[in-house]
């Protein structure tokens, strides 16, 4: 199908697997997949708003992710210090709004100032709208949401009855955003890894054995066909 014949996703997820492999392909140490892997992150971005692509939401850094050794989280830590330093820039020249999903007070002070001068410099962008979930886990989201929702009721601000699917909504990080229309994950992986749950519930899934650092628009453009070879009805799939 030629690109100009796809229908585009509002909203694409990406899970961004497959850096470490990548680098010992090489024989490098993991921190320089990361590097290169952060690379592709923008060119990304550039291709999903070329081909109208709304929405892009990456899956940066989990909550699980402060397990892996201190080394290599003190690398990931930098290279986000780095990206939010340039970002303000690279998000005015690209008319790009960004948002950070997750726990923001697990992340230390100077990355919540960072994180807090971006998004507000960026939040009048009209061009892509790109999520980066840093310190996220989804059941992590759903729990800080409920201690938020209880807490309301406590306090007379929000009726029982008055909870619903909506109500819970407003409460995710991504209130104010569409659910993904389609998620990639990249290595070979076939599972969410904790990633937007509440928000993938009629999400089409699409798997690749690319690794991160190697994925480009083609690569992204396989992606968006397969989208378009399933048949969806209100959220629903027909085979």
């Amino acid at each position: 199908m030629k690109e100009k014949d796809l229908i585009i996703p509002n909203h694409v997820a990406i899970i961004l697997d497959g850096n470490g492999r990548w680098a010992k392909k090489r024989m490098m140490p993991r921190n320089y997949g990361h590097t290169q892997g952060s690379k592709v992150v923008e060119k990304i971005c550039e291709d999903a708003y070329e081909i109208g692509i709304k929405y892009l939401t990456v899956y940066a850094f989990s909550t699980e992710n402060w397990k892996r050794p201190k080394e290599e989280v003190d690398a990931l830590m930098k290279l986000l210090r780095n990206y939010l330093k340039t970002s303000i820039k690279t998000s005015e020249k690209n008319n790009i709004r960004v948002r950070i999903l997750g726990d923001k007070s697990g992340l230390s002070e100077d990355i919540k100032e960072s994180i807090a001068k971006l998004e507000n410099a960026s939040k009048n962008n009209t061009g892509l709208n790109f999520q980066v979930a840093i310190n996220y886990g989804s059941r992590n989201e759903i729990i800080r949401a409920i201690k938020s929702i209880s807490k309301d009721v406590l306090e007379n601000r929000l009726a029982l009855n008055q909870i619903d699917e909506n109500i819970i909504m407003q409460y995710l990080d991504t209130s104010d955003i569409p659910d993904p229309d389609l998620l990639i994950r990249t290595s070979g992986e076939q599972r969410l890894s904790n990633f937007l749950l509440w928000q993938m519930a009629y999400t089409e899934f699409y798997f690749t054995d690319v690794l991160w650092p190697d994925f480009n628009k083609k690569e992204l453009l396989r992606a968006v066909e397969y989208y378009n070879s399933r048949t969806r009805n209100f959220g629903a799939i027909s085979e």
